[in-house]
């Protein structure tokens, strides 16, 4: 049957991931050749509510397109929710997927643990461990994993534990993650420095992550962390760069034009010292990192 978008029920997309690399191949597929296969719904108390084929809803509402080919299953809204699910197992859901699944037909459907556990296959103990996911992760962070700002993996590694021992770390820390946008290991030497840093050092990360993490990288050391001040060095040097091409650039707009003797000499000794700082530094840095 055709139906019209804004006809569907979407109160489970919540429940799935996105992928925007995976939505953009699947749009342009759908412009080239069209819907393929229909997506699932079951009757509602007012209107049809979709069970599967979130990202197909979304590629044709990004095409445009007025009608959604849907195929209805002759089931219970909760009874549609875990075919759909069997149906979906080749596709390696993640865990947080799993227990959004599990929170909303223990929540929606007052299923208790011991049937939640025989419908999934696990024991109840498996059940408890998923569901303690939905209440220890802060809603940005599962927010951030639904819009694929964020793998679910990384959530899990790096996230996880940090909201079970301080909410507020955890927030902040998915805010640098977000921004590196970087790798499951690159997540987890994030965390390390955050970790073992000074409240400094987790400004630092927070206001620029990849500049923490090209401080890893040059060091050659598995633990990042214990080269907090590294990332440190590194901003000054940047910043030291960013002011002297600033200045250069006052000189050449004639900023030293009809100056007076008196300044001729305060500024004379103003670059006799800045030689001087940025000798010292360039030969401490030689014999540390390259005569050591």
């Amino acid at each position: 049957m055709d139906l019209e978008p804004h006809q569907i029920d979407l109160r489970y997309e919540a429940l799935r991931l996105r992928d925007p690399r995976r939505e953009r191949l699947l749009a342009a597929s759908m412009a080239a050749i069209g819907q393929q296969a229909p997506v699932v719904v079951v009757q509602g108390a007012s209107q049809p509510i979709l069970v599967d084929g979130f990202k197909r809803i979304r590629a044709l509402k990004h095409l445009r397109r007025d009608t959604v080919q849907a195929i209805a299953w002759d089931l219970e809204e909760r009874e549609a929710l875990l075919l759909g699910r069997l149906m979906r197992t080749a596709s390696r859901e993640s865990l947080l997927e799993q227990a959004w699944l599990l929170d909303a037909l223990k929540t929606g459907f007052q299923m208790p643990l011991e049937e939640l556990a025989r419908r999934f296959d696990r024991t109840p103990s498996w059940v408890s461990r998923r569901l303690a996911l939905v209440r220890v992760l802060p809603e940005p962070v599962q927010a951030a994993v639904r819009k694929g700002q964020l793998s679910a993996h990384k959530a899990m590694r790096v996230l996880v534990p940090v909201a079970r021992a301080n909410r507020k770390d955890c927030l902040a820390l998915l805010e640098a993650l977000v921004k590196a946008a970087c790798s499951t290991r690159q997540a987890e030497a994030l965390h390390a420095g955050w970790a073992r840093g000074s409240a400094e050092v987790r400004a630092r990360i927070l206001a620029d992550p990849a500049l923490f993490l090209r401080a890893a990288a040059v060091s050659g050391v598995p633990d990042p962390a214990g080269k907090a001040g590294l990332v440190l060095l590194f901003e000054d040097l940047g910043e030291m760069g960013r002011r002297a091409r600033r200045a250069a650039r006052r000189v050449q707009e004639g900023v030293l034009d009809g100056l007076l003797p008196k300044e001729a000499l305060e500024l004379g000794q103003a670059l006799r010292q800045a030689r001087s700082d940025g000798q010292d530094l360039f030969e401490c840095c030689g014999q540390e990192a390259f005569h050591a």
